[in-house]
């Protein structure tokens, strides 16, 4: 393989993003983790009455000068727009513009005061969302952008690779250098015997009490031994991502060892909710792709659940290409009830007027709902709406909810820039 040939398959291929929708949750449970408990405790970390330390290796000094005269309004009003831009981030919603003033509130809070989070892994973090700022497509996949636009395929749509590739290297580079430095630093890994120290560490220390950790105080060729092989490790395991025969077996390793650190060590969260997504990174997309198309044609075999809709309604056909968004795995197969001229074929219960009220859905094993009980019932099968499912049943809700349901399906040319439904025919077609 060419030089010129291998810069391309590396960098300049146009492949599936579903990958990077996917690494988006685990960005967002990753920054949370970092962002949110210390905004729950303003006054102590970030107001004029917090006691702050300052990165001047991270940031130049002019923006710590300019970062440090914040008024208090101004950090409260900074935190209030990072929970918006998370949320939205989390949602997929306007997701690069989210991208971009979320990863700017991080940068704002960690110059304000880098005692809490001033650490190597935040910085790693910072890194990973400035390469996600520079996409337009984290929305591709399971969000409301993808809902929004209405794009069946989003999830298989054809992206530049490169941010992909470039953001497996941060996880490459973070493995190679701590083995490094274990080899070349004070306290050398080979020479020494490092692992056996941290074994007698106080209680309160790095070291967690796990089960073996008085073994291993008592037998110092045992803990030698397990440095030494856990300098190998960090140096070997980043090749095997990148080998197609040895990918998977490196990745469960990798993220065995991440378990492994988070088990033995007080880590910070990154090692546990960031790595290993990252390792799930030199998974091929096109092999997410291949798996939810076989789910797909198993829904197919299996028989897939029938939703009749009023296909005259503009409202209602908008409505349904978005539920066809997020039913992912082709459970789903919508029918305008106006081209079923035997409606009591599929349910004897069924008539053109109820269908034209509210939606109707009826599984494969013959269970038929209508309007909100419908919906409730696709919120446990559809990946995006999984969240609203317990809300959905809480107490009251469907009480309300049915009642909302009725409201919206009498008036829904209101809510559509439809010529059928600005003219009012949603409400003024008769069924007899």
């Amino acid at each position: 393989m060419t030089v010129s040939r291998l810069w391309h398959r590396a960098f300049l291929e146009r492949r599936p993003s579903i990958s990077l929708g996917l690494f988006r949750f685990a960005v967002t449970l990753t920054v949370g983790c970092h962002m949110i408990p210390p905004l729950l405790h303003m006054p102590e970390n970030y107001l004029s009455t917090a006691f702050k330390t300052k990165n001047a290796f991270f940031f130049p000094a002019w923006f710590l000068e300019w970062i440090e005269h914040s008024p208090d309004a101004m950090v409260w009003a900074m935190a209030g727009i990072f929970i918006l831009s998370w949320v939205m981030f989390a949602l997929g919603l306007k997701t690069q513009l989210a991208c971009l003033v979320m990863t700017g509130c991080c940068y704002y809070f960690y110059a304000l005061n880098s005692f809490h989070i001033g650490t190597l892994s935040f910085d790693i973090l910072l890194v990973t969302l400035v390469l996600l700022c520079t996409t337009s497509y984290l929305g591709d996949f399971l969000s409301l952008d993808s809902l929004r636009r209405g794009d069946v395929r989003s999830y298989k749509r054809l992206r530049p690779f490169f941010v992909q590739r470039l953001l497996q290297l941060p996880l490459l580079w973070t493995f190679w250098h701590t083995s490094i430095s274990k080899i070349t630093a004070g306290g050398n890994w080979l020479t020494e015997n490092p692992y056996y120290y941290l074994m007698h560490y106080p209680p309160m220390g790095v070291v967690r009490a796990f089960p073996l950790r008085p073994w291993l105080a008592q037998h110092p060729e045992i803990c030698y031994g397990l440095g030494i092989a856990l300098v190998i490790f960090e140096l070997t395991i980043p090749l095997g991502w990148f080998i197609p025969r040895t990918r998977t077996v490196a990745i469960v390793l990798g993220i065995a060892f991440q378990l492994m650190l988070w088990f033995t060590l007080h880590v910070p969260t990154i090692f546990l909710f960031l790595f290993p997504p990252m390792m799930m990174l030199f998974v091929a997309p096109e092999v997410w792709v291949s798996w939810i198309e076989e789910q797909q044609e198993k829904w197919a075999a299996r028989g897939r659940a029938i939703l009749l809709y009023d296909g005259q309604c503009g409202f209602c056909v908008s409505s349904v290409r978005r539920l066809r968004v997020l039913d992912l795995f082709g459970w789903l197969d919508p029918l305008d009830f106006h081209r079923q001229p035997a409606l009591d074929a599929l349910h004897p219960s069924l008539t053109p007027a109820r269908c034209h009220s509210e939606m109707i859905l009826i599984e494969s094993n013959g269970r038929l709902s209508g309007g909100f009980d419908a919906f409730a019932r696709l919120s446990l099968r559809l990946p995006l709406l999984l969240g609203l499912a317990p809300l959905l049943r809480f107490p009251g809700i469907p009480w309300l909810g049915r009642r909302i349901y009725r409201w919206i399906a009498a008036h829904r040319y209101l809510f559509h820039r439809n010529i059928s439904c600005e003219t009012n025919q949603c409400n003024t077609r008769s069924f007899n």
